[in-house]
């Protein structure tokens, strides 16, 4: 069984890398609740070598496109929710991460991303509400983080909960469109360094992506 090490790896920045900016209206979120649209489930396993794996999935999804209070055309708002969960196997330590690849078709401009809800950590789920804003120009996309990074441990599950997260397109004068992916790395042994982020673990060094179902925002 080989082993293995690696400087340099960054754990995501998560929360730390965001800056606080207002939510939008709680009623909008209420009525959005009863008007979302329903996304496709999805579930991903990826094996090692030595018989390792990582089992990935994304369930109980949706979107709901907010009208913005303008009404000029230039701007585009969706709320999110859903539950992104991974897996390993014994032995299979890793971490688990939810981003929003995002694209306008037009003019996007400037960027915040925000907690501006609220964020519960509870093992072994955590439910975060908030939203980004996101800084695409024409013709381009971008992939946002939205979470913090989850950890699971050797036979037990991790999940990030998604609850009416906004998703912000500011100055988007076209179409506009999104989709999740979720990302869990892991290994057997698989540990962090908090000092010098040194990556260390056993067999193979599992990664796993898990795209969701695209959907526009109106």
């Amino acid at each position: 069984m080989s082993k293995f090490s690696k400087l340099g790896l960054r754990r995501a920045a998560g929360a730390c890398a965001i800056t606080a900016v207002a939510a939008i209206g709680l009623a909008s979120m209420g009525s959005g609740n009863a008007a979302a649209a329903p996304l496709a489930n999805g579930q991903k396993v990826v094996t090692g070598l030595d018989g390792e794996s990582i089992k990935t999935s994304r369930t109980a999804e949706s979107q709901f496109s907010v009208a913005r209070v303008a009404n000029n055309g230039l701007g585009r708002t969706a709320l999110l929710s859903g539950t992104y969960a991974a897996q390993g196997s014994d032995g299979v330590n890793g971490k688990l991460s939810v981003k929003i690849l995002a694209g306008c078709q037009i003019d996007v401009s400037g960027f915040s991303a925000t907690t501006g809800g609220s964020l519960t950590v509870a093992p072994p789920s955590l439910t975060l509400s908030g939203g980004i804003s996101l800084p695409i120009k024409p013709g381009e996309a971008t992939i946002q983080d939205v979470s913090v990074t989850k950890k699971f441990k050797s036979g037990k599950g991790a999940a990030v909960q998604l609850s009416n997260f906004e998703i912000e397109f500011p100055n988007c004068g076209g179409y506009a469109s999104a989709r999740t992916i979720v990302v869990a790395t892991g290994a057997k042994g698989y540990d962090i360094n908090a000092d010098d982020d040194t990556v260390t673990g056993e067999g193979t060094l599992l990664k796993s992506t898990l795209y969701g179902q695209p959907f526009f925002v109106s």
